[in-house]
């Protein structure tokens, strides 16, 4: 039997978006998918930093509204189980939170769905009349600092977090907590994740986090 209050982190793009990014996916509906993925190669390759990535998608994105935020949030392919696996978590009277270096405008909607967090970069309000400012652009360390913040809130340590992510951005995270779970994950994180799970059931891959704490536990 479980006790205590568990923080489940959610990374977004590739995790609960399958397959895809809230850039990705604001792009398309954009026209602006290959110079989206140029710039994605140019991330991949080192060649920018996250600060670089958003300073370019403010020059890309120019007529970007509300209006296709909400399209592309509403025609994204979410990950099956998403809704359930929220609710139990609210049921239980865990936490549930998205840490991504996505932009907020996007990110922020998960909350209406059952998210109780949402830890994003902070982007100007669409129709942008102002570039980013750099320091509310996230890096991947800044994951570890949002979920320390968040579960000091709570009252718990990390081991009554479950981290759940797919990617390069997830590595500092899942270095420092005990319970991770790889989802639809690269190798290299697969190797560091206390469990894995390939497919479209988020329910699955949750099931395996709250048994990786349970096992913890006794």
């Amino acid at each position: 039997m479980e006790d205590g209050r568990l923080l489940h982190v959610f990374d977004m793009d590739g995790t609960l978006l399958r397959d895809t990014s809230a850039s990705l996916e604001i792009a398309a509906r954009l026209g602006c998918l290959d110079e989206l993925r140029a710039l994605e190669g140019e991330f991949a390759a080192g060649s920018i930093d996250t600060r670089g990535f958003a300073a370019a998608l403010h020059g890309l994105w120019r007529e970007l509204t509300p209006g296709v935020v909400a399209e592309a949030f509403d025609g994204a392919p979410w990950i099956g189980g998403l809704p359930d696996v929220l609710a139990d978590i609210r049921e239980r009277g865990d936490r549930a939170v998205v840490v991504t270096m996505s932009p907020d405008f996007f990110a922020d909607r998960l909350r209406g769905l059952g998210v109780d967090e949402v830890v994003a970069s902070g982007f100007p309000p669409p129709p942008f009349r102002a570039a980013p400012d750099p320091a509310r652009i996230l890096v991947p360390q800044d994951k570890v600092t949002a979920v320390d913040r968040l579960r000091t809130a709570l009252g718990i340590d990390r081991d009554s977090c479950v981290a759940y992510g797919d990617s390069g951005s997830d590595v500092p995270l899942f270095f420092v907590l005990r319970h991770t779970v790889a989802v639809n994950a690269s190798p290299a994180l697969r190797a560091l994740a206390g469990a894995g799970y390939e497919g479209d059931d988020l329910w699955a891959a949750y099931a395996l986090g709250r048994e990786l704490r349970a096992r913890a536990r006794s």
